[in-house]
């Protein structure tokens, strides 16, 4: 099976699991890590995950993965909190963590209000507008990045 399918029959199958325990899928990664694949979840939920949550979503998703037989071959399931750097996926997630720091990166040289071109846009998070991330710099400007143009964004750990 390709590995396409694999990811998106997983996001299936956990949301399956996620949604009656409050949680939600952050994100998925299936890739090879040296010679084994990798099945890594990123799980959340308000107020943050505890170990036990990841525990009980690695079983239960273990367990239908076998009965399902989806992956072939030896992996490793690994299923954790996204951590205190975030990242930001979905617009909903834009929307939940206005007035936070954020990091953004673009997959192109882009101008902020000042008319400054750059790849990386660090401040307070204002929102989304009319499909575009609106950042106040923290070097002073507002900037705003166009969703498809997001290669990367996440929180950023604020002292």
């Amino acid at each position: 099976m390709p590995k396409v399918d694999v990811a998106e029959r997983v996001t299936e199958i956990a949301g399956q699991i996620l949604l009656p325990l409050g949680m939600e899928l952050v994100d998925l990664e299936y890739k090879r890590e040296g010679r084994d694949m990798v099945l890594r979840l990123f799980i959340d939920k308000e107020g943050g995950v505890s170990l036990d949550d990841c525990s009980t979503v690695s079983r239960e998703l273990s367990d239908l993965l076998d009965v399902e037989d989806l992956i072939s071959g030896h992996y490793t399931l690994e299923v954790s909190s996204p951590g205190i750097c975030r990242p930001l996926k979905k617009i909903e997630d834009y929307q939940r963590y206005a007035g936070k720091l954020v990091k953004v990166r673009t997959f192109e040289l882009l101008e902020d209000e000042a008319g400054h071109k750059r790849k990386t846009f660090l401040g307070k998070l204002l929102g989304v507008e009319a499909g575009a991330v609106k950042i106040h710099l923290n070097e002073g400007p507002n900037a705003s990045i166009p969703l498809e143009k997001v290669a990367k964004a996440n929180l950023e750990f604020e002292f």
